[in-house]
């Protein structure tokens, strides 16, 4: 006795992918309109100044503007050379550590010129630095 062989009455099944993309799209638009972005200024660290703070006066006499450009430094608008801008900042870290310095370093200067100018700060003591791009 021989068997018929059936391969030829089956089909394989074909996928209605339709559904699955409509589905896809209801999930999509579900997670977007549930989702909490996180409030950013919420989680800044922000410093207020107490009810008897300095004047406006005295706080622009606490700060130090440091200039990184590709020739150099400068203090305050005055060009110095590195072991100078060593020495200006121990002196200034003697008188006063709290002093807020602000760092500027051009777009065409180099990166470690920046880094020797934080490691002068930080071997000063002083730790209230600033960085800025310009």
């Amino acid at each position: 006795m021989a068997r018929k062989s059936r391969r030829g009455s089956f089909r394989a099944g074909e996928l209605n992918l339709t559904a699955m993309i409509d589905v896809a799209f209801q999930l999509l638009s579900f997670f977007i309109i549930t989702v909490h972005p996180l409030a950013v200024m919420t989680n800044l660290d922000v410093s207020r100044p107490a009810a008897g703070a300095k004047s406006a006066d005295e706080q622009i006499q606490d700060l130090l503007k440091i200039t990184v450009f590709k020739g150099g430094y400068s203090i305050n608008g005055r060009r110095v050379t590195l072991p100078i801008l060593d020495k200006q900042l121990m002196k200034l870290a003697e008188i006063n550590k709290t002093i807020s310095v602000t760092v500027i370093s051009t777009d065409d200067s180099f990166h470690e010129d920046l880094v020797h100018v934080l490691d002068i700060c930080y071997k000063n003591g002083l730790r209230n630095i600033f960085l800025m791009s310009m």
